[in-house]
């Protein structure tokens, strides 16, 4: 509806609310005459014949009724955070773009927003059957992921095509043709194709119920998210098979290793660990500024764990449990960058005569693996990899600006203002992705072509588009330049006589030489 005319003075909402016919719970969004969002606050300008404001009734209280409560528990929506979440996307659009985008504008008026919610085909999200066309377009991912409200759904087996299983043990897999309720299928296919169901008692829907609490327990935030934790799984698993380690160590230390790269980002806030130092986080006093992100994800982990419904490990001994536990510590906490020389040199120093029997040599390779797993994206296609390095700096970024606002000191590495997008990466993967994957190939040379050589092509791409912009900043620069002394000759010709003028002229132009090119 158009609201009247008329000047607006208010103190509640509620007056909004009357003009519009609207219910205590439902959700109402104000337009100005440009069809952006505005607060519906005392602050308001007041508007005129000729700008009106635009109110509507967004969203109806679905939940409150039985009907909305039932139809979105099917179709496996939280209204009530679709709707935080959607707000939150339309303001960082707004603060981007400056005024909302058509296309916004046109999706605000499709039924879907206006108090119904459409039935549409959820097959591609199937528990079951996933026989997914693996020949579909990639699709680029937006920096601003967002998981679903999932609802956990009992599956007495897992049908996932051959094809499928065997893509999923490989680098090259791209984790963005795949919708969250599927990858949460792929990660019970893991344990089930590692054999950790038999081997260690794991009941399906125990399984379930873990992965559901791993899934909660991931927020949205741009990159270390639910589906980074699914590509540090994937990587994982990936190297498991490529290097053939389930004929080199037991059961229970690739269960340690996978489970580790399930847990090891749960509830990151998006802020590094600098930051909750700097900053005082609960954190960083809670762990003693020791590694208080990697110390949190553990205890997320075992949180979870300690509940009898979703603790994968209630039918080992105790002996293996505190087996488990132990080595699922010593993982995630290896992923502390901080430790990332001191972890390395330790690998280095077993290497020529490194012995899988040693369980001292099998821990230092676990912590190994899962670091070059957790920093693996760039041994992926370009096309898979790329848009995460968007992801990563998106992250960068915000927390970068959050240090200026709060005036901490800021992170140089994060800087809006000093890092580009192939400078971010040039260094880190000559001097931190290389070097360790290197010193893994060494023991594996198996993973030179899996893992090396995409990331020397990854170097190479993004060199090639550091000295591009060089060159763009280097022809800005001389652009300017040539413009300012253009400027500063004309200013100058304003203030001589036309017999100067034509002196000037003269002794200034170029001989021309036998090939007709100007002459020093």
């Amino acid at each position: 509806m158009n609201v009247q005319p008329q000047p607006i003075f208010l103190s509640h909402p509620d007056l909004f609310r009357s003009a519009a016919e609207a219910g205590p719970h439902d959700i109402l969004k104000l337009y100005n005459p440009k069809g952006n969002i505005i607060n519906i606050s005392p602050s308001l300008e007041p508007n005129s014949p000729n700008s009106c404001y635009k109110l509507e009734v967004v969203a109806a209280d679905c939940n409150s009724e039985p009907l909305g409560v039932e139809l979105a528990g099917a179709l496996g929506f939280d209204l009530l955070s679709m709707e935080k979440r959607l707000q939150g996307l339309e303001k960082k659009i707004l603060i981007e773009a400056g005024e909302t985008p058509a296309v916004v504008y046109e999706m605000k008026k499709q039924p879907q927003l206006t108090g119904f919610i459409p039935f549409q085909s959820v097959e591609h999200l199937s528990w079951l059957g996933l026989f997914k066309d693996l020949s579909e377009g990639t699709h680029k991912p937006s920096p601003f992921y967002h998981k679903r409200t999932l609802h956990k759904t009992k599956t007495d087996s897992l049908e996932v095509s051959d094809e499928v299983r065997q893509y999923l043990k490989t680098p090259t897999f791209d984790n963005w043709q795949w919708e969250d309720a599927e990858i949460m299928v792929l990660l019970q296919v893991m344990y089930t194709d590692l054999d950790f169901i038999a081997t260690f008692n794991i009941e399906p829907e125990v399984l379930q119920q873990f992965l559901f609490e791993v899934y909660r327990r991931y927020n949205n935030i741009p990159f270390h998210n639910f589906k980074h934790c699914f590509c540090v799984t994937q990587m994982m698993y990936g190297l498991i098979w490529l290097t053939d380690l389930r004929s080199k160590m037991d059961s229970i230390d690739l269960l340690i290793m996978l489970t580790s790269a399930v847990c090891h980002d749960l509830d990151h806030t998006g802020y590094n660990n600098a930051y909750q130092i700097n900053a005082r986080t609960e954190l960083a006093l809670r762990y003693n500024d020791i590694s208080p992100l990697e110390n949190h994800h553990c205890a997320v982990a075992f949180e979870i764990l300690e509940k009898t419904e979703s603790n994968i490990f209630r039918n080992v001994s105790m002996d293996q449990y505190k087996r488990i536990r132990e080595g699922i510590i010593k993982c995630i906490l290896a992923t502390d960058m901080t430790r990332h020389n001191e972890i390395l040199n330790k690998f280095k120093s077993i290497l020529s005569a490194f012995d899988f029997t040693n369980k001292d040599h099998r821990d230092v390779l676990m912590m190994i693996l899962i670091k070059v797993s957790d920093i693996s994206n760039e041994a992926r296609p370009m096309e898979v990899a790329e848009p995460w390095l968007d992801c990563l700096l998106q992250e960068f970024y915000n927390q970068s600006d959050m240090e200026k606002l709060e005036g901490l000191p800021v992170t140089p590495f994060m800087d809006r203002d000093k890092v580009t997008k192939p400078s971010s990466q040039t260094g880190f993967i000559r001097f931190v992705l290389l070097p360790l994957f290197i010193e893994l190939a060494n023991l594996f040379p198996c993973l030179e072509q899996h893992i090396i050589d995409p990331v020397r092509k990854a170097l190479d791409y993004y060199t090639e588009m550091e000295k591009a912009l060089e060159r763009e900043k280097q022809n800005r620069a001389h652009s300017k330049e040539t413009a300012v002394g253009t400027q500063s000759t004309a200013d100058s010709q304003t203030d001589v006589g036309p017999e100067a003028l034509k002196a000037d002229v003269l002794l200034q132009a170029p001989i021309i030489t036998s090939r007709g090119a100007p002459s020093d």
